[in-house]
């Protein structure tokens, strides 16, 4: 994924930048950076963040840097921001989102005299240089900034700060947010709507989709008006999303409690266990929520170790992340031994973490393991956000079980059938993972409950991982 946040200021803005920047951790695990402009021009540090916290390797870099505009991103992959020199003059630039059409864009490049691409480590190039690219072709950057958008396949959010301000750009589709805070003397813009509350800004507004925006330290201008159709994406509310942010108006932690109660209302009393818990910390609220609606008390009988160990650090490698995944949980004998516990998570991707969870909940004691996914089954592969680390949609635990029983190619309209809650192919399916991953019970979210979760137009929500449907 990854998370932006700019400042526009009267006043030196580093410290705001730094602190709006840390608060987008939790939404990428490789890098963060920062540029700013002043009196003595443009400055910049990117740093590797993923064996320690953003905030320790900026620390230094606060002290140094010094300017009035600033944009900065936490980064899943690509080093940014990166400072361009251009036609239209010099800019810092920092982006959001999935290319799926970047060699044929690369190749186009190339054949129009584009002659060379900074090349990062894994041969790729910096996917934020090519939009950068695609930017300067144009000969305004609202021009630019659209025809990016138009070209690229996927998605594509992001800020640009000139000399003079910052341009901001909410992805076509609107899939992920962009929102304006204000105070006296200066405006802000970010992914996260909390992450300026402590900086004494207030919301403003949020950008529409498709919607352009030139912020300064006196005001707020659109440049490109907002589309009417907007597709943001349900796995904001569902995982990604930090639980005081809002988008369109919804809280993420509301919107969980919301959901863990559909989920016990699609129980109906159906199970009968001891205790309900989240798998920390994006299950917690779905849990409470379960609990709050069916009775049953809420426990935590794992905690999460986050000293060392924060949500935002990953390994990119997946035999790591299955260690580090583990060493993060550790049980509370007392209150899993002899228990039956009902377990919440916000999804089962490849389900090689959650097996592991429910073995050692078997191995400490438990009698029961009933899992609740707060989400409808993930079939196909996030075509817009890289939410998922699944390099291939066969690593998802749906669809192996799908190959194993139709084979290979699987024809669209039986593979609809999976995504189906009423249809007997789906119905098999959850039981053969409920056998594969030894849950006592399996029952995951609706699709349709989810969307009532959320509570905003169907139609404005992208639901393409549990349903093929664009």
């Amino acid at each position: 994924m990854g998370g932006l946040f700019g400042v526009a200021s009267k006043k030196d803005c580093i410290l705001e930048l730094f602190y709006g920047v840390d608060y987008h951790s939790h939404l990428g695990t490789r890098r963060g950076g920062m540029a700013a402009h002043g009196k003595e021009g443009f400055c910049r540090a990117i740093h590797n963040i993923e064996n320690s916290p953003f905030r320790t390797k900026f620390e230094r870099d606060v002290e140094e840097m010094k300017g009035n505009l600033g944009i900065g991103c936490i980064s899943d992959y690509e080093p940014q921001p990166l400072l361009i020199q251009s036609h239209l003059g010099s800019f810092a630039i920092a982006t959001v989102g999935k290319i799926n059409n970047l060699d044929d864009i690369l190749d186009n490049a190339y054949r129009e005299g584009h002659s060379h691409f900074q090349e990062m480590s894994g041969g790729m190039i910096n996917a934020t240089e090519l939009v950068a690219s695609l930017i300067c072709r144009k000969s305004s950057f609202a021009e630019g900034i659209r025809y990016a958008q138009e070209t690229i396949d996927g998605s594509l959010t992001m800020l640009i700060m000139t000399k003079g301000g910052i341009y901001a750009a909410r992805d076509l589709m609107g899939r992920t947010p962009l929102v304006v805070g204000r105070k006296e003397g200066a405006y802000c813009i970010s992914f996260e709507s909390f992450a300026y509350i402590n900086l004494g800004y207030s919301d403003y507004r949020e950008l529409g989709p498709g919607e352009i925006a030139y912020i300064t330290p006196e005001g707020v201008e659109t440049v490109l008006p907002p589309g009417e159709k907007m597709k943001i994406c349900s796995f904001l509310w569902v995982y990604y999303g930090y639980p005081t942010s809002s988008y369109e108006g919804v809280n993420v932690e509301a919107m969980r409690y919301r959901c863990g109660s559909m989920l016990a209302k699609r129980d109906c009393g159906t199970v009968h266990p001891d205790i309900v818990a989240g798998v920390p910390d994006s299950g917690v609220a779905h849990a409470i929520g379960y609990s709050n609606e069916s009775g049953i008390p809420y426990a935590r009988p794992f905690i999460k170790y986050t000293p060392t160990w924060p949500r935002s650090f990953m390994p990119q490698n997946q035999s790591q992340r299955n260690l580090i995944a583990r060493m993060k949980l550790i049980p509370v004998r007392e209150l899993i031994e002899d228990k039956k516990l009902l377990l919440i998570d916000d999804s089962i991707v490849r389900g090689t973490q959650l097996r592991e969870t429910t073995e050692f909940l078997y191995k400490s004691g438990a009698k029961e393991v009933h899992v609740r996914p707060a989400c409808p089954p993930l079939v196909y592969g996030c075509k817009y956000l890289n939410f998922s680390r699944t390099k291939s949609e066969l690593e998802l635990i749906t669809r192996r079980v799908i190959r194993e029983k139709e084979g290979e190619n699987c024809p669209k309209e039986v593979l609809e059938e999976y995504t189906d809650p009423d249809s007997c192919r789906y119905a098999q399916m959850i039981e053969a993972i409920r056998q594969e991953q030894n849950f006592t019970t399996l029952r995951y979210h609706r699709l349709d409950d989810l969307l009532a979760s959320i509570g905003i137009e169907p139609c404005k929500v992208c639901t393409y991982c549990f349903n093929g449907k664009e």
